[in-house]
């Protein structure tokens, strides 16, 4: 995991990405199937037969331009000339058409969206999860991409047409995911103000101050929280540069309020759990699976984690 969020953050900090740089996601994503790391040197096909391209829904380009495209692709994702979500729009589809690899494309393409939008300064603190709504969306989203494979020449009007089918579709994505990262956003501000509630109650009742020092291990973790909703004090302790007694300190005291709950893992190390937290984003990614993005009106359509407190 560690080696995942190392190889996303460097294609998103870098002054320059490269096509290296893409195939060592790749690796970073999966690390156990070397048969599948570097540039494919072979034909591969989505649908179809395990055996043959007659009969596949696509046939993406021979292993020998997959190269040259790749270059093209890094240069236009390390320019400007399109709007942020237009450029991760073509980014996507792009390498979804070059179809690199043979195998994890999928995995790979979902992260570039994320690396051009936070390059580009739409998403520096948080990641619109676009590639869920995508994925939702199946048909749409298959189909779009299938309008952007158009056959026809580059430049004519059935070309800008099927161009703006597949953006269509990426931009429709792209607002109900921000549309559900806000409503998620404003759950958690929610929340944050009961957890204060609870503490004032904590600290009243324990003959402590009202509420803790703006610098105290226990203000600074309830600030942590949502980024970080299952914590041990050791965890803690480096996340805050505090000794492991004043973070384990703090998360017993967040424990009393009732806003963490205690859980013995493996070795006797006991770990402290925002579960409300986790139900707010189990609640909100069963949403997404929706394709009313409201659970009441559509069931999930595809595996989701199961429901804990709805």
């Amino acid at each position: 995991m560690t080696v995942v969020w190392r190889s996303t953050t460097e294609l998103a900090e870098v002054e320059t990405v490269s096509v290296d740089q893409i195939v060592d996601l790749h690796r970073a994503l999966l690390p156990d199937q070397l048969r599948h790391h570097g540039l494919r040197s072979v034909q591969n096909w989505i649908g179809g037969s395990d055996w043959s391209p007659v009969g596949a829904d696509f046939v993406p380009p021979a292993p020998s331009r997959v190269s040259a495209l790749m270059s093209d692709l890094v240069d236009y994702l390390n320019g400007s000339a399109h709007s942020p979500l237009i450029q991760a729009a073509i980014v996507h589809a792009q390498f979804e058409t070059i179809h690199p690899f043979t195998d994890g494309n999928g995995r790979v393409g979902r992260a570039l969206i994320h690396t051009v939008l936070t390059r580009r300064g739409m998403t520096e603190q948080a990641v619109l999860p676009i590639s869920l709504v995508l994925a939702t969306l199946r048909t749409a989203y298959v189909e779009g991409l299938g309008a952007y494979r158009h056959d026809g020449p580059a430049g004519g009007s059935e070309a800008n047409s099927a161009l703006h089918a597949w953006l269509d579709s990426f931009i429709e994505a792209s607002a109900v995911a921000a549309e559900q990262s806000r409503r998620l956003m404003q759950q958690i501000s929610d929340l944050r103000s009961v957890w204060e509630e609870r503490l004032r109650a904590h600290r009243t009742s324990a003959g402590l101050r009202e509420t803790p020092r703006s610098d105290s291990a226990v203000a600074r973790l309830l600030a942590e929280l949502p980024e970080a909703p299952v914590l041990t004090a050791t965890t803690l302790g480096r996340i805050l540069g505090v000794s492991f007694p004043a973070a384990n300190a703090a998360l017993d005291e967040l424990r009393q309020a009732g806003i963490l709950h205690g859980k013995s893992i493996e070795r006797g190390t006991r770990a402290y759990v925002a579960g409300e937290v986790l139900d707010l984003v189990t609640f909100a990614e069963r949403q997404l699976a929706s394709t009313k993005f409201d659970t009441q009106a559509s069931p999930p359509q595809r595996a989701v984690p199961a429901r804990t407190q709805e």
